[in-house]
C-alpha cells in the first residue's frame, strides 16, 4: 500500500467566490439521464448521441432525448477522459489500461500507450486530438489510484504530467510535476493547448507555436474550486468543471508539517476532507477571462467531473452520480 508523503505547499488565499454556494444567475435545474451504473467521469457528443465510460468498464451511448442507451464497448478496466475524432474514432482514457482507441467501425481496442519510459502509465485522465493527428493527454498522478485519489490531493504529490503522442506513436512529456493534471484542450488555433491542475486550483497553457513554443505559462489561477475535466465548447470557450469549492481543512493542512496530514488521512473517511455537494461549472476565454460562471445547490446533482456545451446546451458528467445531466446556459 502506498505511504502517504506530503509535501508543504501554500495554497492562495481563496477568493469570496469559493464561499457561496450559488452563482448569479444560477446553473438552471438539470434533467437527469439514469445510467446501469455509476459514475459517468467524462462525456463527449457524437453524431447527437452522449458518450460516456462509467465504473463497470462500459463505454456507453445516450440519446439525450429519449434517454435510450446502448453499449459501444466494454474496456475491461476503468474509462476516464474521451474525445471523439473526426474519422469517428474514440479515443479512451482508462485508468487501468492507459490510452485505447476504438476504431470508427467497432472493432477491436487498441492500445495506443500503456507504458512511457519503461514505466507503466497510471490513471491516464484526459484527451484530446489535434487534426493531424497527434494526442495529447494528461496523466493525474503516479503515486495514488483512482479509488484514493484524494491522498493525491492531501499529499499534493505533483506526480502529474502532459504527455503528447506523435502520428508515429511517440511519446514525450510535455510537462512534468503537476498537481493532479486533469482535463485537457486543445486551442481553435492549435497554438496551445491547456491541462488543469486540480490540486492547485488552476489551468495551465503550454504553447506549441510561435515565439513562446515549449514554453508555459498559466491561462487561469486560483480558482474558487478544483478543476476537473474541461472541453471546447461550440462557442469556443474553455468549459471547466468545479467538481468542488475549496476545502477549508485541507488548505489549513497543506502548508503545515506533512505529519498531521498523515494524521488526517489514517482517521475514518468522515473526519477527512471531502467534496462539497454542488454542480458547478465556468467558461473562460484564451485570455483567462471568465465568460460564464454557473453554480447551483439544489443537491439534484454534484460533484460534476465532466462537461461538454453545444449551442448553450450544456451537457453534465460526475464521478459519482448514477446518471448524467442536461442543462443550459441562461439567457
Amino acid at each position: 500500500m502506498t505511504r502517504m508523503a506530503p509535501r508543504r505547499w501554500t495554497p492562495p488565499q481563496p477568493t469570496p467566490r469559493a464561499t457561496q454556494k450559488r452563482s448569479s444567475p444560477p446553473l438552471p435545474p438539470v434533467r437527469r439521464i439514469e445510467l446501469s451504473a455509476p459514475g459517468p467521469e467524462d462525456l463527449v457528443l457524437r453524431n447527437g448521441r452522449i458518450i460516456t465510460g462509467v465504473s463497470d468498464g462500459s463505454v456507453l451511448s445516450i440519446d439525450p432525448d429519449d434517454g435510450s442507451i446502448s453499449t459501444v464497448v466494454n474496456t475491461g478496466g476503468r474509462p476516464l477522459g474521451l474525445n471523439a475524432n473526426s474519422d469517428g474514432s474514440l479515443l479512451i482514457c482508462d485508468h487501468d489500461r492507459g490510452l485505447l482507441r476504438l476504431p470508427h467501425d467497432g472493432g477491436e481496442l487498441e492500445v495506443l500507450v500503456d507504458t512511457i519510459d519503461g514505466e507503466r502509465l497510471t490513471f491516464a485522465s484526459n484527451v484530446v486530438q489535434a487534426d493531424d493527428g497527434t494526442i495529447y493527454f494528461s496523466a493525474s498522478s503516479r503515486r495514488w489510484t483512482l479509488e484514493h485519489y484524494t491522498a493525491d490531493l492531501l499529499e499534493h504529490s505533483g506526480t502529474g504530467r502532459l504527455l503528447r503522442r506523435d502520428p508515429t506513436g511517440k511519446v514525450d512529456t510535455l510537462l512534468d510535476g503537476l498537481h493532479f493534471a486533469n482535463g485537457v484542450v486543445l486551442s481553435p488555433d492549435n497554438s496551445c493547448v491547456v491541462v488543469a491542475e486540480s490540486g492547485a486550483f488552476r489551468v495551465t497553457r503550454y504553447w506549441l507555436t510561435g515565439t513562446k513554443a515549449g514554453t508555459h505559462d498559466v491561462l487561469i489561477e486560483n480558482l474558487p474550486g478544483f478543476p476537473d475535466n474541461m472541453s471546447l465548447g461550440s462557442d469556443e470557450l474553455v468549459w471547466i468543471t468545479i467538481a468542488s469549492p475549496r476545502n477549508p481543512l485541507l488548505d489549513r493542512l497543506l502548508p503545515l508539517p506533512g505529519v498531521l496530514r498523515k494524521l488526517v488521512w489514517a482517521l475514518p473517511e468522515r473526519f477527512k476532507p471531502a467534496a462539497a455537494h454542488t454542480t458547478w461549472v465556468m467558461a473562460v476565454d484564451f485570455t483567462g477571462r471568465v465568460v460564464h460562471d454557473l453554480q447551483n445547490d439544489d443537491d439534484t446533482y454534484c460533484m460534476v467531473t465532466g462537461v461538454v456545451e453545444d449551442n448553450e446546451t450544456l451537457y453534465l458528467g460526475s464521478l459519482t452520480e448514477h446518471a448524467i445531466a442536461i442543462s443550459h446556459v441562461p439567457a
